[in-house]
C-alpha cells in the first residue's frame, strides 16, 4: 500500500469556500487506534517549540472540555512553513483529541493528556 493510499484512506478532503470567497480545501481525519494517537501526539510535541509545549501543559485544564475533548489550534501560516505554532485565532487549524476513559473520568483524562502531550 502506497503513502497516497494510506492518506486517501485516513483523510477526507472537502472543497470549501474561504472567508473571502476563495476556493479552499478542508482536510479531516479520525484516528481511533491508540498507536496512531500516540504517533500523532509525538508528532505534535516534536514539532512545537518548548514554550508551546509548556503552554499546552499549563492550559490543559482549560483545553479539556466536559466531553473529554482536548482542543488545540495551530497557526495556518506557520503550518504551511512546516512548523506547529499554537494559536488562539478562530482562523486556525483545529485539532480535537477525544480522551476515552471508562467510566468517564476527567482527572484520568487529564493524566492521559499529560502523558500524550506533556
Amino acid at each position: 500500500m502506497s503513502d497516497d493510499d494510506v492518506t486517501d484512506e485516513l483523510v477526507d478532503v472537502t472543497d470549501i469556500e474561504g472567508h473571502y470567497g476563495n476556493p479552499s480545501v478542508m482536510l479531516s481525519s479520525q484516528i481511533s487506534r491508540k498507536s496512531d494517537s500516540v504517533r500523532l501526539a509525538r508528532f505534535i510535541r516534536e514539532n512545537m517549540s518548548p514554550g508551546d509545549v509548556e503552554n499546552l501543559r499549563s492550559e490543559m485544564p482549560d483545553r479539556l472540555d466536559d466531553d473529554q475533548l482536548f482542543h488545540m489550534r495551530f497557526d495556518k501560516q506557520a503550518a504551511f512553513l512546516g512548523k506547529l505554532l499554537l494559536s488562539s485565532s478562530s482562523d486556525a487549524i483545529t485539532v480535537k483529541v477525544k480522551i476515552a476513559t471508562y467510566p468517564k473520568n476527567r482527572v484520568q483524562a487529564g493524566l492521559i493528556v499529560e502523558e500524550l502531550f506533556g
